[in-house]
């Protein structure tokens, strides 16, 4: 891509290239629980496809959150489900918010 193409692209939408950069920088990555290599599911509950499973030690951002399978884990037992990329799901109950609650906007 040429840098003529990209000034034409950004000219036309600043507003919303700025809007996009601060929900950008608004996303925050939390810690998977210690000793766990999570799930990665292909929606929010534990009957979805496992599409990959993340290391020990990961960090995950969390795009937004939505209710689903109940599950008990490492920080106890909840129903939120976080979406960490398109299409991708982890279970709350693994990953340290810090919070029992929702930490982020809800799931459109």
């Amino acid at each position: 891509m040429s840098v003529d193409h990209v000034q034409e692209a950004e000219s036309g939408g600043e507003e919303e290239a700025a809007t996009t950069l601060a929900a950008a920088t608004t996303v925050r990555y939390y810690s998977v629980a210690p000793g766990v290599r999570l799930n990665v599911r292909s929606g929010p509950g534990t009957s979805y496809d496992i599409t990959r499973t993340l290391p020990e030690g990961a960090k995950v951002p969390i795009y937004c959150q939505t209710p689903g399978t109940s599950v008990s884990g490492y920080y106890g037992t909840s129903n939120i489900w976080d979406n960490i990329s398109n299409g991708e799901f982890v279970s709350d109950a693994y990953v340290h918010t810090g919070s029992d609650g929702y930490v982020a906007d809800r799931c459109s």
